[in-house]
């Protein structure tokens, strides 16, 4: 699967994925703007709201360079209108085989959840290289990852939840780790009152640390 190899490639060049709540399509280029000017030129957009489709759709043709997805993806039919909208990718807080399959058939890359050995067996015999490790706190964080990566050996992890600036480097270093998910450099409420310069800077502080 070519497309994934890709997509996996870009991802771990980011590093960082910011996972974003959007209440307003207006704020979605802004948005993306500050996170590209602040070394994070990606955004995983989840469909909690129902601003996510116009969020990505303007994401994606007012910030060509930002690597825009969706996220909260539950099932075929959000999956198909978030692609419809323009995203690049699809991530899921668990997984459903329905959209699994329909990303892969379309060749889509998808990030699906699995924190279980009996989940990531699922995800690997469909062909998944990588997986979302959701909520990673509460699933017992790093040590969890590395007992799952010595019995799939090569496969990686996105973990997304409890992740934040004090941690972050630990995560990265690990070689299992892809990439990480987050929310605290564009947190709903620091979106909702503009503060874009703000998010700006949090951005490139996280950025330094993947280069770093």
């Amino acid at each position: 699967m070519g497309y994934m190899d890709g997509f996996y490639k870009s991802v771990e060049q980011v590093g960082v994925v910011p996972v974003v709540v959007l209440d307003r399509a207006e704020s979605a280029a802004p948005l993306g703007k500050a996170l590209a000017e602040g070394g994070l030129s990606a955004a995983e957009v989840t469909f909690r709201t129902a601003a996510a489709a116009d969020s990505i759709h303007a994401i994606s043709k007012e910030c060509p360079d930002v690597l825009v997805g969706a996220g909260t993806v539950l099932n075929e039919a959000q999956a198909k209108r978030a692609v419809d909208a323009g995203a690049r990718f699809v991530v899921s807080p668990g997984y459903d085989l329905g959209v699994v399959r329909w990303c892969l058939s379309h060749e889509v890359p998808v990030i699906p959840a699995g924190v279980t050995p009996t989940e990531v067996t699922a995800l690997v015999n469909e062909g998944v290289e990588v997986t979302k490790f959701f909520p990673a706190a509460q699933y017992g964080g790093l040590s969890t990852i590395r007992a799952l990566a010595s019995v799939f050996v090569g496969h990686r992890f996105m973990p997304t939840g409890g992740v934040n600036a004090e941690n972050l480097k630990d995560f990265l270093a690990d070689p299992a780790i892809i990439a990480c998910g987050g929310t605290w450099m564009c947190k709903p409420a620091m979106i909702r009152a503009g503060e874009f310069d703000r998010i700006c800077e949090l951005s490139r502080e996280a950025a330094a640390m993947v280069r770093g």
